[in-house]
């Protein structure tokens, strides 16, 4: 979107004219189907094309953004790349009160994207400024931060002058066509916003993948998974890094949020027990396994496979438990006679140490019967093994 197409969009006619396609044609929606027809009918009445566009790609926009944002996204606008890297509502909501915990009242938000998490720090009563260098996307953190105690600010990250107590970071990783690998390319270079961050309380969210050579050791790192899906690596600087926490992985779900903390720390081998834990991937990538499996009696199936196994059931919203029900030699034709004999017709696929791909092996097994299961493609041991398991 360039900026004559926000300026189209952001006029009283524009607007209406989304909230029009959102609608539908019958009033309860716009779907992928619609779309075509919708682009005839907008045109057929006089409508500019380039508008049409706008809207109808802020409408598909918004439809994406509610697994992000829920209700709040019927709100706001969105960029695809803004949309992309924004941070999830239940995440940034953590942020949020990381800063009120940590008794700050007024945050800069440096980079701020669309403004995912300068709405989440101004709901929590946080005084922000978001400063953000590209034009369009400021202007349209503006419109989602105009019913907020929020100030937008078109200029550069670390340029431009802020007086918030804390600072937030999201150094951004594409550059509109292709991620960027090397961390000297981001906007802003992240050397410079760990300069930056040490000035200053901080918090600087990272991709989850992170190479921790890059982190510097006087800060707390905290890996972060939402639901199923590890999300990112966050350093905190000064006074919100927690005294004592070096390292951290952070849970949240819907029944809450769950923490491990510690020093790295790797299991010890065991037998492949009657159950089967699978760490959520914060506690993988804050190689915290070893202290989670010593709080559930577990040891790991083998040498550098993360998985857990143990003889009682612990419930931890840090890791999803499994029953075993057997182990297979992990060949195709063993492992398909043997679901077909049990009638299984819904197999989940997991793989860890094993070179398949899950998708391709499913319908290679040709499934079929009314029963469920999962299967565990991996190393028991050292040598390779399939394991049939039901979710607890």
């Amino acid at each position: 979107m360039d900026a004559e197409e926000l300026r189209a969009l952001l006029s009283a006619d524009g607007l209406a004219l989304l909230e029009r396609v959102e609608a539908g044609p019958d009033g309860t929606g716009l779907d992928d189907r619609d779309v075509v027809r919708e682009v005839t009918r907008l045109r057929a009445e006089g409508h500019d094309p380039r508008l049409v566009a706008a809207v109808l790609t802020q409408a598909k926009l918004r439809r994406r953004a509610r697994a992000k944002f829920g209700e709040f996204a019927t709100e706001m606008l969105f960029t695809e790349a803004g949309l992309e890297q924004a941070t999830r509502l239940r995440v940034a909501a953590h942020h949020a009160g990381r800063m009120r915990s940590a008794g700050m009242v007024s945050v800069a938000d440096l980079g701020c994207g669309i403004g995912a998490d300068s709405l989440a720090f101004a709901t929590l009563g946080l005084e922000v400024t978001a400063v953000e260098r590209d034009e369009v996307t400021a202007a349209i953190a503006t419109y989602n931060l105009a019913a907020w105690h929020a100030s937008v600010v078109h200029g550069d990250a670390l340029e431009t002058p802020v007086d918030g107590e804390a600072l937030w970071f999201d150094p951004a990783r594409r550059d509109g066509r292709r991620r960027l690998s090397d961390p000297g390319d981001w906007s802003p270079p992240l050397d410079r916003v760990f300069a930056r961050a040490a000035e200053r309380p901080a918090g600087v969210k990272l991709a989850p993948g992170i190479d921790r050579a890059l982190l510097p050791a006087e800060a707390e790192h905290q890996w972060v998974t939402d639901g199923l899906e590890t999300v990112e690596a966050v350093v905190w600087t000064g006074s919100l890094a927690r005294q004592g926490v070096a390292r951290s992985a952070l849970v949240l779900g819907d029944g809450g949020a769950a923490e491990l903390s510690g020093e790295p720390a790797h299991p010890e081998p065991g037998e492949l027990a009657e159950w089967l834990y699978e760490p959520a991937g914060a506690v993988i990538r804050a190689e915290l396994i070893g202290t989670l499996a010593e709080q559930l009696g577990a040891t790991s199936i083998s040498d550098g496979i993360a998985y857990l196994s143990g003889p009682r059931q612990a419930s931890t919203p840090l890791a999803q438990a499994f029953r075993v029900r057997e182990t297979l030699p992990l060949d195709e034709r063993r492992i398909a006679q043997r679901l077909r004999e049990l009638g299984i017709g819904e197999l989940e696929i997991k793989k860890r140490g094993a070179d398949i791909d899950p998708a391709t092996l499913r319908k290679r097994l040709k499934l079929a019967g009314d029963e469920r299961a999962t299967l565990f493609a991996t190393r028991v041991g050292g040598r390779h093994r399939a394991i049939l398991a039901d979710r607890a």
